[in-house]
């Protein structure tokens, strides 16, 4: 068990991530003075990333997951080895900037029903712009469809200072975030059945299920490589897409939304397929078949999950949720912009 000096753990998940450990670490170990231990789970890599660890960086803690299961069991096993207040997970392919850290803890420190946020994250090859994963806030739609403020599906914004601000969002990106860790443990952490790819839109759900608040912190800013481990696009990318999204829905969302939604979500991913069809791109019709029998398949667990969310329901926290569809807008109506949708989020107090 590691007990952390300061109150804040950074944990940084890795797996074969010797090159952004070199490229990346330096700064962040730098900044640790600031209030913050730094901790790498590595997550049972095939190159030297723990030895290199250990013999360049004396003051970072380690721990090794002996079989890779996956982003969120990573994380899930290793964060079971870590005493905190705050966990802030970090992917290791994330570059922090001077002073990231400090408008993160302030945020958490000055509200304790804040149970995470995150920082602004924009994209490391072309640094004026949002990335795809986490962007300026995530949020959902009445629908179940998840986007973010500076990205919407492929359109990334150019960071021109319009989302300085701090507000209250949906869900906070799991590349980077700050989490209280009693409340991560709590309520269940991430789970590790996820794999890879919406584990923290899971946990936010279950945050806002229990009456709690995610923010977004303008004031801190973070790049990410993106694409490190599962690239974006592949058909790995899109079995967890339509498998995470669905099972997402199960576990946290209110039963009488799910018995409309559920039927008319399967019909969307059917026009998916078709479009794919048309297309003539057979692997990606096979993966969303393959993920919708899968999702089938462990149908009982979802539902057990599910059951056991049940006793941290509270009244529902539903700021966040944009109450519009998300697609028609962005395909029909062609609002391509977080600022097209004359919709405001609600200020982070």
């Amino acid at each position: 068990m590691i007990n952390c000096l300061q109150d804040t753990a950074v944990v940084i998940l890795s797996y074969n991530g010797r090159k952004w450990h070199e490229q990346f670490l330096p700064l962040i170990v730098s900044q640790a003075g600031a209030g913050y231990d730094v901790i790498v789970v590595d997550n049972a890599s095939t190159d030297d990333t723990y030895q290199y660890i250990l013999d360049n960086y004396p003051t970072v803690k380690t721990v090794q997951i002996p079989v890779n299961h996956g982003f969120a069991f990573g994380y899930a096993e290793g964060l079971k080895q870590i005493t905190a207040k705050y966990y802030i997970l970090l992917s290791a392919d994330f570059e922090v900037t001077e002073g990231w850290f400090q408008p993160l803890h302030d945020a958490m420190e000055a509200d304790d029903m804040l149970a995470a946020c995150a920082p602004k994250i924009r994209y490391w090859r072309e640094k004026e712009y949002f990335e795809y994963a986490g962007a300026a806030g995530g949020f959902k739609d009445k629908y179940g469809y998840m986007f973010c403020r500076g990205r919407i599906f492929d359109t990334l914004e150019k960071d021109e200072g319009q989302y300085n601000d701090s507000v209250e969002v949906f869900w906070a990106s799991g590349g980077c975030f700050v989490v209280r860790a009693d409340l991560y443990h709590k309520l269940g952490g991430l789970d590790d059945q996820f794999y890879a790819h919406m584990e923290e839109i899971d946990l936010c759900w279950r945050f806002k299920n229990a009456g709690y608040k995610i923010g977004y912190v303008g004031a801190s800013t973070v790049y990410h490589v993106g694409g490190s481990v599962i690239s974006y696009g592949s058909p790995q990318k899109l079995y967890y897409n339509f498998r995470n999204s669905l099972v997402l829905l199960l576990k946290n969302e209110r039963g009488s939304t799910l018995l409309w939604l559920f039927p008319l979500r399967f019909v969307l991913d059917g026009v998916a397929g078709a479009q794919a069809l048309l297309k003539g791109k057979w692997k990606e019709i096979f993966t969303i078949v393959k993920a919708h029998f899968h999702f089938y398949a462990k149908l009982g667990l979802w539902l057990r999950r599910r059951r056991v969310n049940k006793q941290y329901l509270a009244t529902r926290n539903e700021t966040g949720v944009y109450t519009r569809s998300i697609i028609k807008d962005y395909f029909i109506a062609g609002r391509k912009k977080f600022s097209q949708l004359n919709w405001k989020p609600k200020p982070l107090k």
